[in-house]
């Protein structure tokens, strides 16, 4: 089976006609997610940790129910439903960053809930006393070192975002696993396609790791 393998078809031509759209799409999506997962995350965190029923109980139900909800299954309601609601299709690439986006505040908040948390309490304090205001408080102390604290976790969230942009293949847009996919089916080597595929999303994700943990490390110092 293994001597039956042929990568030779596999130029960089291919590359450059298959893979490289993929590759930009999955890289955007995920920082688009990222950045827009984080912000809508804080604000979650922040209100779960506010104390008031009013806050608390609908950012617990959000992350809740999105932590609770297959993540393909998200993407697939949010395509097929809000064309109903609206009354037009609003597009693959855009469906997926919006689903990305809801989604993963859900997992981002938990992470800056648990920083900010994180945070020692007198520092709260040491705020109130200097005559800041909550808003103030969370801004300008306790924000920047949940940030410092949860970093490491935060992007290796990322990287498990990454891998989850192969789940857009639910409602046909062209990230990097279509990309091989597509090669595949055009050169009828879809196993060969697959198995660069895996080592590609290796590759990338375990590179990425090790950055994550050479950066834990010299938080770990600096604490």
């Amino acid at each position: 089976m293994i001597g039956a393998l042929d990568f030779s078809f596999f130029t960089w031509a291919v590359v450059q006609s298959f893979v490289l759209k993929g590759l930009t799409f999955s890289v955007l999506l995920t920082v688009v997610a990222m950045v827009g997962g984080i912000v809508l995350g804080t604000v979650l965190a922040l209100m779960r940790l506010s104390g008031k029923a009013w806050f608390v109980t609908p950012a617990a139900a959000y992350v809740n129910t999105m932590r609770s909800i297959p993540l393909v299954m998200v993407i697939l309601w949010f395509f097929l439903l809000i064309p109903l609601l609206i009354g037009r299709s609003i597009g693959t690439e855009l469906s997926a960053g919006i689903t990305f986006t809801l989604f993963e505040a859900a997992y981002y908040s938990e992470i800056m809930r648990a920083g900010i948390q994180s945070v020692p309490r007198g520092q709260v304090h040491a705020g109130y006393a200097v005559g800041m205001t909550y808003s103030q408080t969370m801004q300008l102390v306790v924000l920047p070192q949940a940030f410092r604290n949860m970093l490491p976790v935060l992007l290796t969230q990322t990287i498990i975002l990454f891998q989850d942009t192969s789940l857009v293949y639910a409602i046909g847009a062209y990230d990097l696993l279509k990309g091989f996919e597509i090669a595949g089916k055009n050169y009828n080597r879809p196993v060969e396609t697959y198995l660069v595929a895996a080592v590609v999303y290796f590759v990338i994700c375990f590179s990425l790791s090790m950055l994550v943990r050479r950066l834990q490390k010299k938080i770990a110092i600096i604490r």
